[in-house]
């Protein structure tokens, strides 16, 4: 095939050399290159553990992509206890973060993409069916599954009208590569229709939806029974969470909370980093000092009506959004919003900047007016001041927020219509 060759001839070598040189100076592409140290002995020694009947394969980017795989992976765990479940990943956070998660048998790195480790990976991994998440699709992967006649599928698979994989030789290398796939599962119907414009011949192409908003009810539903704050914190306070946010958004946030504490005095503003490093932990403070009382959460003990409580640990933002009268999620100023669904499950009005068209959700929930685009401080602080100054307001708005996840549930048990026939019922 010509585009094997293009692909490993002129592709690889070029992937290889930036990815090692990446990792004189990247962290985190460290830690992945570290990560893949001996990754055939470690996957042969865990592969061996197993005993189901089939082996399903999940490979996700990251741990947002991974999040849509779990409801898919719960479901099938509940049903089917003769399956086994592998996770792979290709970033360190998503490797990383999902060591805890029981319902998967395996967890690895995807291999570097070259024909050598990706053939022996799949050599030792045998699934009956992978299903990668979203977009992360690796060519070598996809045929090396195609030469040994095992079914490959995308889930939640998204492709804009406008994408660069439809510009002309990528348009070519793209429609071989998903012609060797066994099924494409969008999340709308405009999505197939884009993946269609490739002329793609082979793979059936299906509009299920997002099993992304199963996923956040399942989450919102957890976080009722966590105990995160008491009540006594939150009794009579209106309260902002700011979840995932970089410096980007706190310049322009930050500002505008600080402008509404002064006639909103009974406002309590929750700030989560998106990463609460020690630097960007000290970089809000810097933003803070002089201008209001804050606290960590980590320090709560002391708690003395501090009018900013910032998360300095991970894995809370969830449970923290059932406090919330409206949230405002972080990206949004810097490179693309982050998941404006978890709090619309809450039933929760939600602010997010301009750089929020990465996000399907996003747009659509500012169209269904349960979600609010700003531009600056002051459309921040208008905002926030109208939703929380006019209880009917932010209640209209927090009911088409919840709305618009409620009508996209039910993602999950269409995938397994599709992935049932692989594991042996028709």
């Amino acid at each position: 095939m010509v585009w094997k060759s293009f692909y490993n001839v002129l592709i690889v070598p070029v992937m290889w050399c930036v990815f090692q040189f990446g990792g004189l100076f990247n962290d985190k592409i460290r830690r992945g290159i570290k990560g893949r140290e001996n990754l055939n002995k470690a996957i042969e020694r865990d592969i061996q553990r197993l005993h189901g009947k089939y082996r399903l394969w999940f490979h996700s980017s990251s741990m947002g992509e991974f999040e849509q795989a779990k409801p898919i992976i719960s479901a099938i765990k509940r049903s089917r206890p003769d399956v086994d479940i592998i996770a792979t990943f290709f970033s360190p956070s998503g490797y990383e973060h999902s060591q805890s998660y029981k319902l998967a048998d395996v967890i690895a790195y995807l291999p570097f993409d070259s024909p050598r480790r990706v053939s022996s990976f799949v050599d030792i991994v045998r699934p009956t069916a992978v299903v990668m998440v979203r977009y992360d699709v690796w060519p070598n992967l996809i045929w090396a599954l195609q030469k040994r006649n095992i079914p490959a599928m995308i889930a939640n698979a998204t492709m804009k009208k406008r994408s660069m994989r439809k510009v002309f030789l990528l348009r070519q290398f793209h429609r071989a590569l998903y012609n060797c796939l066994s099924l494409i599962l969008t999340v709308s119907e405009t999505d197939k229709l884009s993946f269609q414009d490739f002329g793609i011949t082979a793979p059936k192409i299906e509009p299920i939806g997002d099993s992304r908003f199963d996923q956040v009810k399942t989450r919102r539903d957890e976080a009722a029974k966590k105990h995160i704050l008491s009540d006594r914190i939150v009794k009579g306070k209106q309260v902002v969470v700011i979840g995932q946010s970089w410096d980007a958004d706190n310049v322009v946030v930050l500002p505008a909370l600080l402008r509404l504490q002064e006639t909103m005095p009974q406002l309590l503003t929750i700030l989560v980093p998106h990463e609460p490093s020690v630097e960007n932990l000290e970089q809000v403070e810097y933003r803070l000092e002089g201008r209001t009382s804050f606290i960590r959460f980590s320090e709560m003990n002391d708690y003395r009506d501090e009018k900013v409580i910032l998360i300095d640990s991970v894995g809370v933002l969830v449970p923290l959004y059932r406090f919330a009268d409206a949230a405002f999620v972080g990206g949004s100023f810097r490179q693309g919003v982050h998941n404006v669904l978890e709090p619309a499950a809450f039933g929760i009005p939600v602010l997010y900047g301009p750089k929020h068209t990465n996000s399907q959700e996003a747009v659509a929930l500012a169209k269904a007016g349960g979600g609010f685009v700003v531009e600056n401080e002051e459309q921040v602080y208008g905002i926030l001041k109208l939703l929380l100054e006019n209880e009917p307001k932010r209640a209209e708005a927090g009911s088409k927020a919840l709305a618009m996840v409620n009508e996209n549930l039910g993602a999950t048990e269409r995938v397994m219509k599709y992935l049932m026939p692989y594991l042996g019922h028709a």
